[in-house]
């Protein structure tokens, strides 16, 4: 069994769609983000950048942040969604990074300057906007003789960027610059682990918040089963 400490952003996105594919039974603690819950004492014990997603694998007692450790550790532990060595390992794992280091970052910077910073800046935005679109370049020529993102078969690199890309709009992308990657949206669409991942907790709550004590019931009955 595994404990979640999720929220409906892609990164918690990546999570669940790992989950639902493995299809094992796990349990949410949903995280406020917008309210602070991360801040909460015992979220930092388990997630000290105060950050989502974190896991607790209540097998082992393995607690993890980081949504591309986590990633990693389920396809280890279960041996799927990432080849045991070999090149073709090395091609997942690359491509994971790719989003870890390159796409996400500048994705969640166009978001920022796009839609929440408190002044226009127009530096910003072009800087952000440019760069999400030169890593789609490089997404839609990975793609272009590829059913997946690392080869022909799915894997945790295309649980990883999946979740940013199906935000192309609000990231002032035009899709179909990139006819690749809007084949590939189709692709993954059509997963019903992917649609049950990517909706799963679609009613996220994002009025109410925890407190401490209400986080820690919470952890001790999922201790609990």
């Amino acid at each position: 069994m595994y404990t979640l400490f999720y929220a409906p952003t892609p990164n918690g996105k990546k999570v669940t769609l790992m989950l639902e594919a493995l299809n094992v039974p796990y349990q949410v603690i949903p995280i406020n983000i917008r309210k602070g819950d991360q801040f909460l004492p015992s979220f930092l014990a388990i997630s000290p950048n105060n950050r989502i997603p974190a896991l607790i694998d209540h097998d082992t007692g393995i607690e993890i942040f980081e949504s591309g450790a986590i990633l990693t550790y389920l396809a280890e532990k279960h041996g799927q969604f990432l080849p045991a060595n070999g090149s073709d390992r090395y091609a997942v794992l690359q491509w994971l990074h790719w989003q870890i280091g390159g796409l996400g970052p500048m994705a969640g910077q166009n978001h920022h300057f796009n839609h929440y910073a408190a002044e226009i800046v127009p530096y910003g935005i072009k800087r952000y906007t440019e760069e999400t679109a030169r890593l789609y370049g490089v997404l839609n020529k990975q793609l272009a003789n590829k059913t997946y993102v690392a080869s022909d078969e799915y894997s945790i690199a295309d649980m990883a960027i999946y979740p940013w890309i199906t935000l192309y709009e609000h990231q002032k992308q035009d899709i179909w610059q990139f006819p690749h990657i809007a084949r590939y949206l189709e692709t993954m669409a059509a997963r019903d682990d992917v649609q049950r991942g990517m909706h799963k907790y679609a009613d996220f709550d994002w009025e109410t918040s925890l407190t401490e004590a209400q986080l820690r019931e919470l952890l001790e009955q999922h201790l609990q089963g």
